[in-house]
């Protein structure tokens, strides 16, 4: 008998992709290790048989990097390393049949929706009562929050819906469960995501709920903050704006990917908003919260846009002058609508164009943060790093915004805790100061 099989399986979760994959991932490692196995996620050791891959299928980069992370386990499978290999996620959803024609030493490959099924495979229970449980893979005091489920939006570039399927709604009583026992474990911050956060409640209620959710959750005792990522803004619900004023831990903070301007491009990719009504709209945002840290993401190099949608483009983003702003370049996606269009944008065009873009937002970004010398500002502190507690402010998401740093050696704070901190000084994408014990932060 080989002494492997005397051993307790050992499982390891590697996630790839975005935060909404993140939360997969976390809720599987709940059932897992509800169905008592040793479970890890991303760990370094070489003690796990079991390897689940949850893939990103979104771009072309993301996609190789699922590929290349995919074969790497399986020649570790081939070398006898490890014993089982899964795979599940979206880019499994959207190639299943290729994956396994290319791959075969995959033992089984799972779509986005079929965890009872990935779960049967491993011989372990789904459990029910366990739905919005998870185990967390970020620092206990600020957790990923997924409201809902898919996409319902046209979008001509996307291939979100193809992986994710139509928009379902988690009920408000559901997520307000899942948020009371976060803050039981010491989650003070949750990061709203979904697909499309400004869709949410049409699916279940019939009507646009997200400022109810957003007070249901607001009255959660512990939670300190809220905040708000990837909304869309066709028809957003302005009501939002209101409890953001009405409520302290509502962070003033919206992620709103918009894409482009240029009335061309923004049909072409089918996003049903104009330039005229997608400047309004900002302009409103900023009237209701004046003080509301505005982050989008674009598109460089879609096809059919020529130089001058480019440089409407570049010209709204200097006027706008958002708080924070990143940009890709045009991935051709098949099966969907741009697909059908030549992609006609040289790759080393689309690249100049995204460079361009972030060379203006680099200049913008010291601009704004040589704003907030000498102002005070409170921050909840992620880890440690370097010689310095690193934070964030209410204006700053996890892992793709600014950061506060404050240095170890004349300042002392908790991790995973809130300081009120002068910024005495500002990079292009960083603030540093120092902790002081009197003063409201911002």
């Amino acid at each position: 008998m080989k002494v492997r099989s005397l051993k307790k399986d050992k499982v390891n979760v590697v996630t790839l992709g975005c935060s909404k994959n993140l939360v997969d991932s976390e809720v599987l490692m709940g059932q897992l290790r509800a169905n008592e196995f040793d479970v890890a996620h991303e760990s370094d050791k070489d003690d796990s048989n079991i390897i689940i891959v949850n893939t990103c299928g979104f771009i072309d980069n993301a996609k190789q990097e699922s590929i290349d992370t995919i074969l790497r386990y399986a020649d570790a499978k081939e070398a006898g390393q490890i014993d089982k290999l899964y795979v599940t996620g979206c880019l499994s959803q959207r190639y299943k049949d290729s994956l396994e024609a290319e791959i075969p030493q995959v033992d089984a490959y799972f779509g986005t929706l079929e965890l009872p099924q990935l779960l049967k495979k491993l011989e372990a229970d789904y459990k029910h009562e366990l739905i919005g449980e998870r185990l967390l893979t970020t620092p206990s005091h600020f957790a990923y929050f997924k409201i809902a489920e898919g996409c319902n939006r046209p979008c001509s570039f996307c291939a979100i819906p193809l992986m994710r399927g139509k928009h379902v709604d988690r009920p408000i009583e559901d997520l307000v469960k899942e948020a009371k026992r976060l803050a039981s474990m010491g989650t003070k911050e949750l990061v709203l995501i979904a697909q499309d956060l400004t869709y949410y409640g049409l699916q279940h209620y019939g009507e646009r709920k997200l400022a109810d959710l957003l007070r249901n959750l607001s009255d959660v005792d512990g939670i300190e903050w809220i905040r708000m990522q990837y909304a869309y803004p066709s028809q957003f619900p302005m009501e939002v704006f209101d409890v953001m004023n009405e409520r302290e831990n509502i962070c003033k903070y919206l992620d709103m990917p918009l894409q482009h301007i240029s009335d061309n491009m923004l049909k072409t990719m089918r996003r049903g908003i104009s330039k005229r009504r997608t400047i309004e709209l900002v302009d409103q945002i900023r009237q209701r919260v004046p003080d509301i840290a505005l982050r989008t993401t674009l598109i460089a190099g879609h096809p059919g846009e020529t130089d001058k949608d480019f440089q409407e483009l570049y010209d709204w983003v200097e006027e706008t002058r958002f708080d924070r702003l990143g940009i890709f370049t045009y991935s051709h996606e098949d099966n969907t609508h741009s697909f059908t269009l030549e992609d006609n944008v040289p790759e080393e065009v689309k690249q100049d164009r995204a460079d361009a873009i972030m060379e203006l937002q680099q200049g913008i970004s010291v601009e704004l943060n040589e704003e907030k010398v000498d102002k005070t500002y409170k921050v909840l502190f992620d880890r440690k790093e370097s010689g310095y507690f690193v934070g964030r402010t209410q204006y700053d998401s996890p892992e793709v915004d600014n950061e506060v740093l404050v240095p170890a050696d004349s300042n002392y704070v908790r991790l995973g805790d809130f300081a009120n901190v002068k910024i005495t000084d500002a990079s292009d994408f960083d603030l540093y100061g120092e902790v002081v014990t009197n003063g409201a932060g911002h």
